[in-house]
């Protein structure tokens, strides 16, 4: 089933990247209208995928493929099942809200902004949709070059380092990727005689490979490589150093992308490739998993705790977020595995929305310090009110989205892992408690500071920046069913291999 959608909304952002580039720089404007419109339709396109996938086929739709590199196995090949099509909905959702974000901010280079956004978005929508192991190495780099400078051009003071940081973990993880495709390409040719990155035909030789006979067996090596690549982009403990100064340094429109969909590849990344590709290794690999899982979520809460800086706090939040859901794949259950996937989208639309109202705090008083704060739920009361809403969604207040997806990781992990789940109950308790007592001393108390007496409160524009994700935060919460069922039976294939 195939009219070339997914082609489509893979290939726009680029496409619409090549438009932009003869448009004058001082055009300002003409860039900002051209790459709202271009996203939006775009996001038009991948609700035509929503709405004509087939939720009872657990295999790929909407399949385009034809071969690239013949001679060495190599095709472009692309679909999408029940695991990847919410993540494909939820980055082309994120691209036009934070360009509405960032409509009025002066920022120099508008025109190279946007058209890095862009082919960063064909990046992360390929990674989630190839089906050759080559051509999701090469979607998978291509993100890592305009997030570098993303990061580095329009972030913060520390800019430089922050985006050399990222870019040296990321780029550490995707040689020894690499390496991993190459070797299971090599594999299947020593099997079957023929070269191929097709991930349907690895599904048949990748879990042969060799894991018995010590640490160097080729099976848990090749695990190995594709772990770290995805473990640091997770980010899983002690591999996350580069997420906060990444975040804080970045302008909000990265770290929104960051946080929504980048950290997802990763995860997705352990589901697709480590989980099928080679499912004695991950049996090998599970207690080491579960026990960084656990680790991760609670020293990304206590640090969180400590932190004086609101977006530093919310980005150490993402840490212990994450290890949510890596604990829930490490369980391996169909529960825990679907509340995983959905608490990925979940944390996309909370620690998105954090990011992007904790930007337009920043604009309104150029300081993210917590002690200059204080007092403002009196002055803006919208904003405040907006701010305490998805604050509770990241906590997971039951009938907003975050509860659904730690229930069902706690719950469906809870046979197997009982300490596991343990630890993750204190995690979400250290997380309600650092979350509200940034947004009591931020939003309630003393209004002493004279600067924060007379702030603007939530705008049109920026009410229509976070309308959309509201409204998604309260529509999983209360009904789950519509982004479960999708990927149920995809799941249920998935566990069986």
């Amino acid at each position: 089933m195939s009219d070339h959608v997914l082609t489509i909304v893979l290939l726009a952002p680029t496409v619409f990247a090549v438009l932009l580039l003869p448009v004058p720089k001082m055009w300002r404007r003409v860039h900002r209208v051209s790459t709202i419109i271009s996203s939006s339709i775009m996001f038009a396109f991948s609700l035509k995928l929503w709405f004509g996938f087939d939720a009872d086929n657990p295999g790929f739709q909407f399949v385009d493929s034809f071969a690239w590199i013949p001679q060495l196995g190599i095709s472009f090949h692309i679909g999408i099942d029940g695991i990847s099509i919410l993540l494909v909905l939820l980055t082309t959702l994120l691209l036009p809200v934070v360009v509405l974000a960032a409509w009025r901010l002066n920022i120099e280079h508008i025109k190279s902004l946007h058209i890095s956004l862009l082919l960063l978005t064909t990046g992360m929508i390929g990674t989630f949709v190839a089906l050759d192991l080559f051509l999701f190495y090469i979607f998978w780099e291509i993100t890592l070059i305009p997030m570098y400078f993303i990061i580095g051009v329009w972030g913060g003071p520390r800019r430089i380092y922050a985006s050399v940081k990222f870019f040296l973990f990321t780029m550490a993880g995707s040689v020894l990727m690499l390496v991993a495709v190459l070797y299971l390409a090599w594999f299947h040719h020593g099997q079957t005689g023929i070269w191929t990155y097709n991930y349907l035909d690895l599904l048949e030789t990748a879990p042969l490979v060799p894991t018995s006979g010590g640490l160097l067996a080729p099976g848990l090596l090749v695990f190995a490589a594709f772990a770290i690549a995805f473990a640091v982009k997770v980010p899983i403990f002690p591999l996350h150093t580069w997420l906060p100064d990444a975040h804080v340094e970045a302008p909000s429109t990265g770290s929104v992308i960051l946080a929504g969909v980048l950290l997802k590849m990763g995860a997705y990344g352990f589901i697709r490739f480590n989980r099928t590709l080679l499912p004695d290794a991950w049996e090998l690999f599970t207690p080491l998993l579960m026990v960084l899982a656990v680790i991760g979520i609670i020293y990304g809460a206590l640090v969180a705790m400590v932190q004086v800086d609101v977006k530093k706090l919310v980005a150490y939040s993402s840490v212990s977020h994450m290890g949510f859901v890596m604990l829930g794949l490490a369980a391996g259950s169909q529960a825990s595995t679907q509340g995983a996937i959905l608490q990925m989208v979940n944390h996309g639309l909370s620690t998105g929305g954090l990011f992007l109202l904790v930007g337009m705090l920043y604009q309104r008083r150029h300081t993210r310090l917590i002690a200059e704060f204080g007092g403002l739920a009196g002055v803006i009361p919208v904003f405040t009110g907006c701010f305490l809403f998805v604050t509770l969604s990241s906590i997971g207040l039951p009938g907003l989205n975050g509860f659904i997806g730690e229930f069902l990781i706690l719950g469906g992990a809870w046979s197997a892992f009982p300490v596991a789940v343990v630890c993750g109950g204190l995690g979400i308790i250290l997380g309600a408690v650092y979350m509200l007592m940034m947004v009591q001393r931020v939003f309630w108390g003393p209004l002493e500071n004279p600067a924060n007496q007379s702030l603007p409160d939530l705008t049109i524009r920026e009410f229509f920046v976070m309308f959309p994700l509201l409204v998604l935060i309260v529509w999983i919460g209360v009904h789950p069913m519509t982004f479960l069922s999708p990927m149920e039976a995809a799941v249920r294939l998935l566990l069986a291999r």
